[in-house]
């Protein structure tokens, strides 16, 4: 808490922060330095001669020793005037005047001064017994420093042997019940004096005898007996309960409230939530820090001046109720963990908050607030900026497959994994190095995991797939020379086969820009067409989402085709890419407006060629724009491709 500082040379001198506009005052080693902030207010540095020792006139720093004296003389010297006037009142001075060895907390004067009148006046009138009592309980009968009060130990006080708690934090800070110590370890001829900031009491009360004694706490009593955590709160060790109050469970909505207090695992959880691992007194915190509960997850526990904070709210009544197995600040909210959560309840709180307004539109809400064991698949807000779209029975059959069958988490979940929604379609799982995406969709954000669905926050509506690589392209208008194409490759078989395809796949308008003399080469060499078709197939399963600054893949040519991300755009072998993640069962299409070319590769003179030989494959692309395909199940990307279709219908 407080060092010898050799500051520039200056022996004996001791750094001190004061908080700004109070009289609080923080001593700190070199090792203490608290980035000049105490619970967000700004301190000042100023130096002081550390404890037994003086300035000298023309002399740097304390360099004078003063002599020691006895702990009744010490008191005066300190700042505890009103500690040692006490102890004269109360007949302890010639106790502590005379030989021995005792330890003191001293309370500061202020701390005597904020005691509530009626405290003080019981204390002090008539001279009786309740002030040496009180003082004797702030003593201890043998010489104890900084570096004896060890974090969550308790020292025998000389009042009844009653036990007073000490609390040694990580940021230094020292607690003796609850107390902070201000000035530390002042040598005395027969012990040693600390300061400290609190008139400390006595403490017999277990954290489960304070809920049993508090009017305000009747509704948490109830919840505790419920969920038979009696005995953990009556049992030894060092606990922090954060008790809600009655009036923080009234907060909550009745349905919520009811469905919890009927669900002894989620009941469990919420309890748990609110018992913090280890013993944290008030004064320790001084800035944010995270804390674990007994429920597993964390709390950010943190100050904004005079206010204690949870997880950045001032939301604590009372703060400090020292029990013998730890100590109590009460809650006037809440602290809902994620765990005793519907998926309703989960995704009203987040980033997806929109999809839940249109999972209930499309009236699925029954999924997202029962007992079923689902996983939602929930784009993020700003996938609907521009509003929601039309819940129809499209739509609806669409965000039935955004709910995956079984209560998942993303950890567990591997490449090539098939997930089954509650609108029977089987989703496939890619792990990428930046990502981890189902099907078009990637995981934008940790999951949160509910009482019984988890929440996957996703960066995109998914399209499911709908059919195989060539069931697309001839569904799509777009692709009718490319069918074509691939017919008169002869690689039709192979892109209808299971697989993992990645497709970039050249449009109409991509052919039409070729020069019409080397399209007429390509179109005639059924070779050369193959060979440049299958460079622009890859054999695995390239999302946009896995596209980070650039990726290679091994194209079914054999050369590398570069995949890059440029302003939010995907490029392949740095051509825009007009439409991406187009799924199918067997991989994924890109559409793009040119045809890529391999880098050694140039059409191949032949002999035998016909004088036009693209007109057979126009023809033959015309004809399949105007064919009724049997109709496959179409998810809305497809519908709306199907309307672009008709729009564009013509062709070639």
């Amino acid at each position: 808490m407080l060092a010898t500082n050799h500051r520039d040379g200056h022996p004996n001198v001791c750094a001190v922060q004061k908080l700004i506009g109070t009289n609080r005052k923080y001593f700190t080693n070199c090792k203490q330095w608290y980035q000049r902030k105490i619970c967000g207010k700004s301190t000042v540095i100023s130096y002081e001669c550390c404890p037994g020792y003086e300035k000298v006139p023309g002399e740097k720093g304390c360099p004078a020793a003063l002599p020691l004296s006895n702990i009744y003389e010490t008191l005066g010297v300190v700042g505890s005037a009103t500690t040692q006037l006490y102890s004269d009142r109360s007949n302890l001075r010639p106790e502590i005047e005379g030989p021995g060895s005792f330890t003191i907390f001293a309370p500061s004067n202020e701390a005597w001064a904020s005691l509530p009148a009626e405290t003080l006046d019981s204390l002090v009138s008539n001279v009786n017994i309740e002030l040496l009592n009180a003082l004797r309980y702030h003593m201890v009968n043998k010489r104890v420093l900084t570096d004896d009060l060890k974090h969550g130990t308790t020292l025998n006080s000389m009042y009844q042997d009653l036990p007073i708690q000490i609390h040694h934090y990580p940021n230094g800070i020292v607690t003796v019940n609850c107390a902070r110590l201000l000035k530390a370890d002042h040598h005395a001829t027969n012990g040693v004096v600390h300061v400290i900031d609190k008139v400390i009491s006595t403490t017999t009360n277990s954290i489960q005898q304070v809920i049993e004694t508090e009017e305000s706490l009747e509704t948490l009593r109830a919840a505790v007996a419920a969920s038979d955590l009696n005995s953990l709160l009556e049992s030894e060790g060092q606990y922090t309960l954060l008790a809600p109050t009655n009036e923080a469970f009234e907060k909550i909505p009745r349905e919520t409230l009811n469905r919890i207090l009927g669900d002894p695992e989620a009941l469990r959880d919420l309890l748990n939530h609110h018992i913090l691992k280890s013993a944290m007194c008030a004064e320790a915190i001084i800035a944010g820090l995270t804390m674990e509960t007994l429920e597993g997850t964390t709390l950010d526990v943190g100050c904004s001046g005079e206010e204690l904070t949870l997880n950045g709210k001032a939301i604590i009544a009372n703060k400090d109720v020292l029990a013998t197995n730890g100590v109590v600040h009460f809650v006037n909210e809440l602290l809902i963990p994620d765990s005793a959560k519907t998926l309703f309840e989960l995704a009203q709180e987040s980033e997806v908050s929109k999809s839940t307004d249109f999972f209930r539109q499309a009236g699925l809400s029954s999924h997202l607030t029962g007992s079923e064991q689902v996983t939602l698949l929930a784009p993020v807000n700003d996938v609907f900026k521009d509003g929601l779209p039309v819940v129809d029975s499209n739509m609806k059959n669409l965000l039935l497959n955004h709910i995956v069958r079984d209560q998942l988490s993303s950890k567990y979940l591997y490449h090539g994994q098939k997930l089954q929604t509650l609108g029977d379609k089987e989703l496939r799982v890619f792990v990428y190095r930046n990502n981890l995406c189902i099907e078009n969709a990637c995981i934008a954000a940790h999951d949160k995991r509910g009482r019984f669905g988890t929440l996957f926050i996703m960066d995109k509506m998914l399209t499911p797939p709908s059919g195989s690589v060539m069931d697309v392209l001839k569904a799509d208008h777009r692709f009718s020379t490319l069918v074509a194409a691939i017919q008169s490759a002869g690689l039709t078989e192979n892109l209808n086969r299971p697989g993992t395809f990645t497709v970039f796949a050249p449009t109409n308008e991509a052919f039409r820009a070729m020069p019409q003399g080397e399209l007429n080469k390509l179109m005639g060499n059924a070779k050369e067409l193959a060979n440049i078709l299958k460079f622009h197939v890859a054999d695995e399963i390239l999302v946009s989402g896995a596209v980070g600054a650039l990726v290679r893949l091994k194209s079914m040519q054999g050369d590398k085709l570069e995949v890059s991300m440029k302003n939010n755009v995907i490029h392949i072998n740095k051509e825009p890419v007009a439409e991406s993640d187009i799924m199918a069962t067997n991989g994924v299409i890109y559409a793009v407006n040119s045809v890529l070319q391999p880098q050694a590769s140039r059409p191949q003179e032949r002999g035998d060629e016909p004088a036009d030989p693209a007109l057979e494959i126009f023809k033959q692309a015309s004809a399949l724009s105007k064919v009724k395909y049997k109709k496959i199940s179409h998810s809305p990307v497809y519908t709306r491709l199907l309307a672009r279709m008709k729009e564009n219908s013509g062709g070639f």
